[in-house]
């Protein structure tokens, strides 16, 4: 994706090298692009579920979520970010930039407001107005305050754990956490939050996995855009979908436990994510993003 001249957000808000007191406090937010539920703070056994069901290390989380209270709300004064550190959170920046644009775009032509989200850069664990939640969870968005979270350190695993290099795809994980703030204005979130609160898991599993689709369909649209704007450079197209088929419910499963329960996916599988993807990528419009009123996810 081409960078220069392009303008930055001036609503990331940088946390890296912040130490938090937890204390008691316990909890993960909603929205990720890998794991997590929509809505409230989760405790430590759901969040121990939702990591084995997309392929993390639950000592892992044990160590993110369960923190003592010697420790306390201040920076690190050892932290110092690598070069390419910040030439990544430049990046982010640019990205969460052009889904200000981009959206503030198709919100006016429906006749609505855009509201931004604001974007949190942090190290190992950070707190969000949905709980604590640790890096190991991968990016989020909290709707509890519109904002999306991400460790940089995530850009790693995509290249290497999940095997999705390039800029493009981290602008995709971006994109679908932006999706989950269009769906929260929209008041599709809460929506799909009561709805939950009524059914059994398998049904609610299934809400989810439409709500996450949904977030896709949206990050494909805002690829639409930038694509019009002559943004993308040759195999950004690739590096999205690669990225969304790494992402799915089946292959994380298949890699981290070597069988599949449909039932128990919350975010659809491989191909499912990049076609919702590659359909708002073509369309670029709202109006064909209804995943919820599909028999043909």
């Amino acid at each position: 994706m081409k960078q220069e001249g392009r303008r930055k957000s001036e609503n990331v808000e940088d946390r890296r090298g912040k130490r938090i007191n937890v204390g008691g406090r316990r909890g993960i937010s909603p929205g990720g692009i890998v794991g997590g539920g929509i809505g409230g703070v989760i405790i430590v056994v759901v969040v121990l579920i939702i990591t084995l069901c997309s392929g993390g290390d639950p000592s892992q989380v044990l160590n993110d979520t369960l923190l003592t209270d010697s420790e306390t709300d201040s920076f690190d004064s050892t932290y110092q970010a690598t070069q390419e550190e910040e030439d990544l959170a430049e990046f982010v920046s640019i990205v969460l930039a052009e889904t200000e644009d981009v959206w503030t775009e198709i919100f006016a032509k429906e006749g609505m407001d855009y509201y931004y989200p604001g974007l949190v850069l942090y190290t190992d664990y950070v707190e969000s107005a949905c709980g604590i939640a640790g890096s190991v969870v991968g990016p989020f968005y909290c709707p509890g305050d519109q904002k999306v979270y991400i460790d940089l350190s995530f850009y790693s695993e995509l290249q290497y754990k999940y095997q999705a290099p390039g800029d493009f795809a981290m602008a995709y994980i971006i994109a679908h956490e932006v999706g989950h703030h269009i769906q929260n204005i929209l008041g599709i979130m809460d929506e799909v939050n009561s709805i939950q609160s009524r059914v059994s898991q398998v049904e609610a599993n299934e809400y989810s996995v439409r709500l996450e689709l949904q977030a896709d369909y949206l990050a494909g649209v805002w690829a639409h855009y930038v694509n019009r704007m002559n943004l993308l450079e040759d195999g950004d197209l690739e590096e999205a979908l690669n990225a969304a088929s790494a992402v799915g419910d089946d292959r994380l499963q298949k890699q981290y436990q070597g069988y599949i329960v449909p039932d128990s996916f919350t975010h659809g599988t491989s191909e499912q994510r990049q076609r919702w993807f590659f359909k708002g990528f073509q369309s670029g419009t709202l109006e064909e993003g209804d995943t919820f009123n599909t028999d043909d996810l």
